[in-house]
């Protein structure tokens, strides 16, 4: 074991540890795969193979924090997340202040030009962000406001055969009043300004198309292709317009619908060529609390215009598939997904970890000791639930079903009473299994929210009573400590059961099951949080391994 864990934890018989089953595993073997690639809420993805031969992934990543996810992948098909682009999210002054769920990053855009990696992204609240750097591993640059203004989402550049760089996106109704609009200006040559004024190039408001959003702007044998969706993010479709000058006309074709699968949307995403010139698009699936899961679909041409996925009545118009041979990779390829499973054993935390606003100073800190210190945040007058908390660690639900198990040992002073730690289900209606701090000792308590968002208040249940595993003198006052394990599992109508367990053999259930529920913008989402009442001690947790599983 990495570190001891006092009294019971350290009386207890261990077993040997057993390797976790991976929840979702696309890599079918025998040179397939199966969708989705990414059962997990990377939402808008966008892709690029750079010139090393691997593939790029980034994705919205809204309030969270870090932002900006990179993955990286040599198949199309097993990835894994290799950093972040941005830590926080700017103006700082507007995200510090409070988490901005549904606000922040929207619909990126990564390309590479002359050996350097660029992804934009729009704020419909500040504008149009970009970042840079020689390394999609990073470190990337500091963001920069290429175009201030409301309302402006989903940009993507385009480096044209002369040297012109442009810059196409749409118009988020919320802000400007209008969307199913796509418009067209020019930047500077250093991608960081416009130097003219928007063209619309694209009206979707035609009585067919409406609702055309997250637009890619592409070049092929002369021809200037705009990859966008329309008709909405659960039952839309995939469009493809193509023009021989950048500001159009466009011409307008429908190459990709559900059909008869199972995929609704199917929505927004990239599309890129693999070692062999093969094409290949990937793009995402609302899947309501999953979130937007990322598929891969072959993509073809013909007569200059794609077809993208199953194409068996020849009409131009693709399918999306369940299952499809590998895209040609130019490295070796090892089956994986992005982490999940965290044993802190090092200075830096896994990297599927998010808060959920931007970083705080005193959140919390890894260690070299074998766990990450969490501590509880002081909850302000006026509380009334944890939607108001940005310190929450998060990760995405990463499969159908699955369980994550907390190690975790909390701790709590004298003067802490009421401060709570464990583990949460967090969205719009959330869940959470915890101790609180309560006199000499700790009460295992369920706490859940619905419609989090409009304020509504937790209804909890007690569900134990939880003896300290030690108490120790602490200053002026006793410090207890409680040594427990946290499970919540998770079954594939997103259903969720909460255990816990004292000696990490014997688990029992604690309270009715929960429906996880879709966050703003997002997919539910499982970790770890801590809390206290305005007033108290802070309290903390030590969460010494966090597993996920099938």
């Amino acid at each position: 074991m990495k570190r001891l864990l006092l009294c019971l934890m350290a009386a207890a018989t261990l077993l040997p540890a057993a390797t976790a089953k991976e929840a979702w595993t696309p890599d079918a073997g025998g040179g397939r795969y199966r969708n989705p690639v990414l059962h997990a809420d990377y939402s808008d993805p966008d892709a690029v193979r750079g010139s090393d031969g691997y593939f790029y992934l980034t994705a919205s990543s809204f309030a969270s924090t870090p932002g900006l996810p990179v993955l990286r992948s040599a198949d199309l098909v097993n990835w894994e997340i290799i950093g972040y682009a941005i830590d926080a999210l700017e103006p700082r002054a507007f995200y510090d202040a409070e988490p901005r769920h549904g606000k922040g990053v929207w619909a990126p855009s990564i390309r590479e030009h002359d050996g350097r990696y660029y992804i934009y992204w729009g704020d419909p609240d500040f504008g149009i962000f970009m970042v840079s750097a020689a390394d999609p591993a990073g470190p990337w640059s500091e963001p920069v406001l290429v175009k201030a203004g409301r309302g402006m989402i989903d940009p993507t550049p385009l480096w044209d055969d002369d040297g012109r760089l442009y810059l196409v996106h749409a118009w988020a109704a919320s802000r400007s009043g209008f969307n199913s609009v796509l418009t067209i200006f020019e930047l500077s040559a250093d991608g960081t300004r416009p130097i003219s004024e928007p063209v619309l190039v694209v009206d979707g408001n035609d009585g067919v198309n409406h609702t055309i959003e997250g637009p890619k702007l592409y070049k092929r044998n002369g021809w200037y292709y705009i990859f966008a969706p329309a008709g909405g993010v659960e039952q839309g479709w995939q469009l493809a317009m193509r023009s021989r000058n950048i500001y159009g006309p466009y011409e307008t074709r429908r190459v990709m619908e559900q059909g008869d699968s199972p995929v609704n949307g199917p929505h927004q995403g990239a599309w890129v060529d693999d070692a062999e010139g093969q094409s290949w698009f990937l793009h995402f699936q609302d899947k309501g609390p999953y979130g937007r899961v990322v598929h891969l679909q072959p993509m073809r041409w013909a007569d200059d215009w794609p077809v993208i996925g199953d194409d068996p009545d020849g009409d131009g118009i693709g399918n999306p598939v369940l299952s499809w041979r590998k895209p040609a990779a130019s490295h070796a390829s090892a089956v994986t997904q992005p982490a999940t499973s965290d044993h802190f054993d090092s200075a830096q935390p896994g990297l599927q970890w998010e808060w959920s606003g931007n970083p705080g100073l005193d959140y919390g800190f890894p260690s070299a000791m074998g766990f990450y210190r969490l501590y509880g945040y002081r909850q302000t007058e006026g509380y009334r639930n944890m939607w108001s908390i940005p310190n929450l660690m998060l990760q995405k639900f990463p499969a159908p079903e699955f369980k994550a198990t907390a190690r975790v040992r909390i701790s709590a002073k004298a003067a802490a009473d009421g401060a709570v730690s464990g583990i949460v289900v967090m969205g719009r209606d959330y869940s959470t299994l915890g101790l609180r701090k309560e006199a000499d000792g700790f009460v295992l308590v369920r706490a859940t929210c619905t419609d989090a968002e409009d304020g509504t208040s937790e209804v909890t249940q007690d569900i134990a009573t939880i003896a300290p595993t030690r108490t120790y003198a602490a200053g002026l006052h006793p410090n207890y400590e409680c040594d427990i394990w946290l499970r919540v599992s998770v079954d594939k109508n997103a259903m969720c059961r909460f255990s816990y367990s004292t000696d990490g053999r014997r688990w029992h259930n604690a309270g009715e099951p929960f429906a996880a529920r879709a966050g703003k913008w997002i997919g539910a989402k499982v970790g770890l949080y801590s809390n206290a009442p305005a007033g108290t001690d802070r309290g903390w947790m030590d969460i010494d391994s966090f597993t996920v599983e099938k």
